[in-house]
């Protein structure tokens, strides 16, 4: 018996909760083959009878399939009980997404501060600098990622997975995304209560197959509402990029922003602000800056929330352009101001991450109280 072969054949066994394969989604732990005894570890985020005999069977029948005569032992174990598992620096109980290692919100206190554009750039960013990237438009009333990524008038597909239906994200520029806008028509209004937008956000993260991933970036909606508290409900967030303008108007609905995170019952870490439209600066004159909004708003929010200014996005041409084409602005090589603004906020997210999973442990999820 060869190894690889045993790998091979529960490459084909399929995590019933997340639509991941087991080795890709690195639940098969201490594999060990000595002819005819195969044994290994299987981590799942639960012990719940069906999903253990579920997952033991398709394991016994992978490998028996092409070894008839091995004798298959699988032990099962919660992540809770593996230092270093999981998102965030830690394992995680009951995780939706354990194959995905850090939840990022990015959050603004109103609209029309280019937060999707930020979440968009963000994450193609990270993607840039090697890490695997997903994104999850949770702003359900206004969806800007299927424009922002050319993916208008798509659908996604379901998958059935051991009999349960699974959505399949659809992909821009390697990047797995979902939105609201794939399965709402562009001009139809969006009218639903706290519940209804619980179930939405709580679909797209439980029962849509993710890949693994280093970074799922969550573009929220504006403002403090029912999303908002169904994401930190739902998963351990592993921090929030708060994005705001240079004025005071829009720092005074961000600090509102920051301070939910902060509140006794979430206490999500800022890992730091985006300040959007920074300042204007025409294409024939590149070294140029008007401050159009003021100055000095992105820094007053990281002091504020104790954390860092991640960058200065420039008011530029290109950057609306990208956001209307499905061409972000980041992809654009031409474009060297606005790239490198883009990469130096993923890069300090990046940095920004690492350090809080040093410095911390996994953000708890919140449960509230009626």
């Amino acid at each position: 018996m060869e190894v690889s072969k045993i790998a091979e054949a529960l490459s084909t066994v399929t995590d019933p909760k997340t639509g991941q394969d087991i080795i890709s989604a690195n639940m098969v732990l201490h594999l060990k083959v000595e002819a005819p005894e195969v044994s290994f570890t299987l981590q799942l985020p639960k012990l719940d009878e069906n999903y253990k005999q579920q997952l033991n069977f398709a394991c016994q029948e992978a490998i028996l399939s092409v070894y008839p005569s091995a004798n298959v032992h699988v032990h099962m174990q919660n992540p809770a009980a593996t230092a270093g598992a999981g998102q965030g620096g830690g394992p995680q109980k009951d995780n939706p997404l354990p194959h995905v290692r850090n939840i990022i919100a990015v959050a603004s206190g109103k609209g029309g501060v280019g937060k999707s554009t930020v979440a968009v750039n963000l994450a193609l960013g990270l993607q840039e600098l090697g890490a695997t990237v997903g994104l999850l438009d949770a702003d359900v009333y206004g969806p800007s990622a299927p424009t922002m990524l050319g993916l208008q008038g798509q659908r996604p597909q379901v998958e059935k997975v051991y009999g349960k239906p699974k959505i399949k994200p659809l992909f821009a520029y390697g990047l797995p995304v979902m939105s609201t806008g794939f399965v709402v028509d562009p001009e139809q209004a969006v009218v639903l209560r706290g519940p209804r937008l619980a179930g939405i956000i709580r679909q797209f993260i439980e029962e849509t197959i993710w890949p693994p991933l280093d970074y799922l970036i969550v573009d929220l909606p504006p403002g403090t509402g029912d999303v908002q508290l169904t994401l930190v409900q739902t998963v351990s967030v592993t921090g929030a990029v708060l994005v705001t303008t240079p004025q005071d108007v829009a720092l005074a609905d961000a600090v509102k922003a920051m301070n939910m995170f902060f509140l006794p019952d979430v206490q999500v870490p800022v890992l730091g602000v985006v300040e959007n439209m920074s300042y204007f600066t025409p294409a024939e004159l590149p070294d140029n800056k008007y401050y159009i909004f003021g100055q000095g708003g992105g820094k007053a929010l990281a002091r504020k929330s104790n954390s860092m200014l991640l960058g200065q996005i420039p008011l530029v041409q290109s950057i609306r352009e990208g956001g209307d084409s499905g061409a972000p602005a980041i992809l654009r090589k031409e474009d060297e101001l606005t790239r490198e603004a883009w990469l130096t906020v993923a890069r300090n997210v990046a940095r920004q991450t690492a350090l809080r999973n040093e410095m911390m442990g996994p953000t708890a999820k919140v449960s509230m109280k009626e």
